[in-house]
């Protein structure tokens, strides 16, 4: 399912770059595992794992957000896309840090 969604938003972000973009931004994946979580999992447990995985979802996907600025802006710079990628992921990385330490200070643990 998942190598059917990456080559689908391939393809139509190779004959639209706006299409392509939103599509790649709908929460395709989380949406499938929770669904998937709801069938397979019953009582409280439920409840807990699905609010668990969204809730953490959302913290995860805020230091991902800035690199999508950065990431066209070294392309435009002429910035080999290897080292676009490798920056992408150190950039999430350290977002990811700073952010834990932030929100560690206000009792919201993500490690």
């Amino acid at each position: 399912m998942t190598a059917a969604i990456v080559v689908l938003v391939s393809e139509i972000a190779k004959r639209s770059d706006k299409l392509g973009a939103l599509i790649a931004s709908l929460p395709v994946v989380t949406s499938l595992v929770m669904i998937w979580m709801f069938v397979e999992l019953k009582g409280p447990e439920q409840v807990d794992k699905i609010g668990n995985h969204a809730w953490y979802t959302f913290w995860y996907v805020l230091p991902t957000l800035p690199m999508f600025l950065v990431i066209p802006w070294m392309l435009k710079k002429g910035v080999h896309f290897g080292w676009v990628m490798g920056a992408y992921c150190v950039g999430t990385i350290i977002l990811f840090l700073l952010l834990h330490l932030l929100l560690k200070k206000f009792g919201i643990p993500l490690m």
